[in-house]
């Protein structure tokens, strides 16, 4: 059975140790949903200061709400609009210090301040977002991204 072991509070090496819990997690497993769900609850038991972890799926040409933690959310993203859409039409992390300044940012939860939204690209087409939430200003950084970047890199092998 899957066990988080204790982090070593050096943000890079916890991060190198979450890719590969969620080896451990999810090998052998070949069901889209069941991944997602235990990669969001991986994540969500992982991070610090967040208030919502989980994925956007793209379908009929719109982002879907797919696998997550948190309060319920809002269940479709247009292309192009809030964080998560701006991330799927621009294929590239959004890091945002604070959503309230963000032009068009989407609020399905009050209380978060501060956002990451990593797109999820396969054979060339989005396939969806990781989205994650946080309730403190400025919460995620550089390392954030390029670690939850590598997760995804990591995870789209699981999802071929």
């Amino acid at each position: 059975m899957f066990q988080v072991e204790n982090y070593s509070g050096d943000k890079s090496k916890d991060y190198q140790l979450l890719i590969k819990q969620l080896d451990a997690l999810i090998t052998g497993e070949t069901d889209e949903i069941v991944i997602l769900a235990n990669s969001s609850a991986l994540l969500n038991q992982f991070l610090d200061n967040v208030n919502w972890v989980g994925f956007y799926l793209w379908k009929n040409d719109q982002l879907i709400l797919g696998p997550f933690q948190g309060l319920p959310a809002c269940t479709t993203i247009a292309i192009g609009k809030g964080v998560c859409g701006t991330a799927a039409a621009e294929r590239k992390t959004q890091l945002v210090a604070n959503v309230e300044a963000f032009p068009g940012h989407i609020a399905c939860d009050a209380a978060s301040k501060s956002e990451i939204v990593i797109p999820i690209i396969m054979d060339d087409k989005i396939y969806g977002v990781l989205d994650i939430d946080s309730p403190i200003y400025d919460r995620f950084d550089e390392i954030d991204q390029k670690y939850l970047e590598e997760f995804i890199e990591h995870l789209k092998t699981f999802l071929k």
